[in-house]
């Protein structure tokens, strides 16, 4: 195939092609695609989920069928959209897509591909070199091509909200940790510790209500077999410690079923139904294992999963 694009338009159109057929369109010429090797596909599905999650981000998907034009028919590897919920080909180019290129990539195709985006619609075009030095080429519309290497931060803005740093598209455990920060923020939480902090707070203030009541209480029975005076002395000292020890240990407790619920409410929000582990995360009192069980939930694709990936130490 020629790096660029022939002239003379082909005599194929997007509309003749159907979902999973391995071609795409360039000016009407087919394009063979073949199936993608495994560095890149386990890598496609970690940066994939990490941007998908971003929470100004309302759809994503993997291999998008964007024809802009009816002789042009690509499929970028991550798209970043709006895309529309319904079947055929999305008909506005999405303005983020991320390619991944590893060995053997046909790299005069790959270009003719970024300027068929561009052209199209899509603001960035970031493409994922394997080979090497793991490092993303950045192409925006009338922009020279740069670079970002690991330790770099890439931002897309009015498509993502958070930045994107460079090793999230390629490092599993990068791309993990965004995701579950994406999932925490569109639930309200800015982190993972903000969740047990806001359980730890409301055990305080139930803590602290509840000992104000028993050692009232306390103090009454007592004053009246000890004495007035000295009986609401002792009661209310030994009400505010009880109350302080029930309060840490109700925070504590609160703490875990906040974690619980998260666990819980993240898979839901995946579509996964969590029913098959409810129990076993209902019975879990480990704290360290309920934060591990967490940080699963935002990658794993069932629930049973989740249980055996995120006990692993």
């Amino acid at each position: 195939m020629s790096s660029h694009r022939l002239l003379a338009p082909g005599p194929f159109l997007a509309s003749q092609l159907n979902s999973k057929d391995p071609y795409e369109l360039s000016n009407g010429h087919p394009i063979f695609c073949l199936p993608t090797g495994r560095r890149g596909s386990t890598r496609n599905l970690v940066g994939g989920s990490a941007l998908e999650t971003d929470p100004k981000v309302t759809s994503a998907g993997i291999d998008l069928g964007v024809s802009t034009a009816p002789g042009m028919l690509r499929a970028p590897d991550v798209a970043v959209g709006p895309i529309e919920d319904e079947p055929g080909w999305a008909t506005k180019a999405p303005p983020l897509v991320v390619e991944y290129a590893d060995v053997g990539q046909d790299e005069g195709e790959l270009r003719l591909k970024i300027a068929e985006l561009i052209e199209g619609g899509t603001r960035f075009v970031w493409v994922v070199r394997l080979q090497g030095e793991p490092r993303v080429e950045v192409h925006e519309a009338d922009k020279r091509m740069r670079i970002a290497r690991e330790g770099d931060i890439l931002t897309a803005p009015g498509v993502l909200q958070n930045p994107v740093p460079v090793a999230v598209l390629y490092d599993r455990d990068a791309a993990h940790e965004a995701t579950l920060r994406n999932l925490l923020q569109r639930k309200g939480y800015p982190g993972l510790e903000a969740v047990g902090e806001e359980g730890v707070k409301r055990g305080r203030v139930e803590g602290r209500e509840e000992g104000r009541k028993e050692g009232r209480e306390e103090g009454r029975e007592e004053g009246r077999e000890e004495g007035r005076e000295e009986g609401r002395k002792q009661g209310r000292e030994e009400g505010r410690e009880e109350g302080r020890e029930e309060g840490r240990e109700e925070g504590r407790e609160e703490g875990r079923e906040d974690l619980k619920d998260s666990i819980s409410a993240i898979l839901l929000a995946r579509g996964i139904d969590p029913a098959p582990i409810r129990d076993a995360i209902l019975l879990q009192r480990d704290r360290a294992i309920l934060k591990r069980w967490l940080c699963a939930a935002a990658v794993v694709a069932h629930a049973e999963e989740l249980v055996a990936e995120g006990s692993a130490s």
